[in-house]
């Protein structure tokens, strides 16, 4: 398998080309579309993480609503990953979501062992019509984060600004090149400090790593990780959040956040096999702005200290996104400090 990069038309043309797949759909026979759907969750990381606890919320949120029943495992190794997924598989759960980034070839073969089983798999890969169970999806939330960077390079006064990431792969990738895109709109001087600690969930080494970006100059900090937060408000200097909104724990640290709304993915799929229409496809267009999948967390502490002009090309832009008239380039190359 190899990497793709993807434009909104491509992926919208790819959700299209797999909703026709219904030749391939799994179909559960005892399913009846008005009870609620068996779901599990198989989880690499604590579903405090930030990636993982908007998946866990929107789970929660359909559960509360009646759609799914609702259980998970979290802190799975690798090596146990697949594993679990069987264990599921076998209790008779209809549709597993989680993460496969560090075990995608592993999750796919325990996919094409339990064909009546559906599969939601966040993956830097693209799904496979041979196997059309087990579906794959990402946090393109690169609208949001463009928006988050034109606020970011309006407050930044040193024009230097310290990204620290988790793992260089796609979906970390894409968001700090949106992000770097947006603050050079305002700003084509600023420089970019940027490092991956090689770990989700690390916030010790997240926090040591910024304070070496904040010593280097920077006054913003893209907060892709738990810990940058806290060493930003440690030494004075403003952040930018990243798939959650923590403002209300640091609400003069924080200034904005690109936020994820997986609920549209997990809504889609829950009602793809109930259908009986589940198939191979990419649900990374459901986290597109355009489909509610992500969106700016309002400012909070910090309404009124951003630049009028700039909340107005926010508002400018935000607009010509969800309208289809402003597209935000999908870039899954590793970023470099420059």
């Amino acid at each position: 398998m190899t990497k793709a990069r993807l434009t909104r038309r491509h992926l919208l043309a790819t959700a299209a080309a797999g909703a026709a797949l219904t030749a391939f759909a799994v179909t559960p026979s005892r399913l009846m579309a008005d009870e609620p759907l068996r779901v599990a969750g198989v989880y690499t990381v604590p579903v405090e993480q930030q990636w993982v606890s908007r998946i866990h919320l929107a789970a929660e949120t359909a559960e509360a609503r009646g759609d799914i029943t609702y259980t998970f495992t979290e802190n799975v190794s690798n090596t146990d990953y697949a594993r679990v997924m069987r264990e599921y598989a076998e209790a008779g759960v209809q549709l597993i979501i989680g993460e496969v980034f560090g075990v995608e070839q592993e999750a796919r073969e325990v996919a094409a062992e339990y064909p009546d089983v559906a599969f939601l798999m966040g993956s830097s890969f693209m799904h496979d019509p041979d196997l059309p169970n087990f579906a794959v999806f990402d946090n393109y939330i690169q609208d949001a984060a463009y928006l988050s960077g034109l606020i970011a390079g309006a407050m930044t006064e040193s024009a230097n600004i310290g990204m620290v990431g988790g793992f260089p792969i796609p979906e970390v990738n894409r968001l700090m090149h949106a992000f770097m895109a947006g603050a050079r709109e305002v700003n084509p001087e600023i420089r970019f400090q940027v490092a991956f600690i090689g770990s989700w969930f690390d916030p010790p080494r997240a926090k040591e790593t910024a304070f070496g970006m904040i010593e280097g100059g920077a006054d913003v900090m893209y907060a892709e990780r738990f810990g940058v937060a806290d060493a930003a408000q440690e030494r004075g200097v403003l952040a930018i959040g990243n798939v959650i909104d923590t403002q209300a724990d640091y609400p003069d640290t924080v200034v904005a956040s690109a936020i994820w709304h997986f609920e549209p993915t997990l809504d889609a799929a829950v009602a793809a096999v109930k259908g009986g229409v589940f198939v191979a496809e990419n649900y990374g267009v459901y986290s597109y702005m355009i489909n509610e999948g992500s969106s700016l967390a309002p400012l909070g502490t910090f309404e009124g200290r951003v630049p009028e002009e700039i909340m107005a090309l926010v508002e400018q832009r935000e607009a010509e996104i969800r309208a289809g008239e402003f597209e935000v380039e999908i870039n899954d190359d590793e970023p470099r400090s420059m």
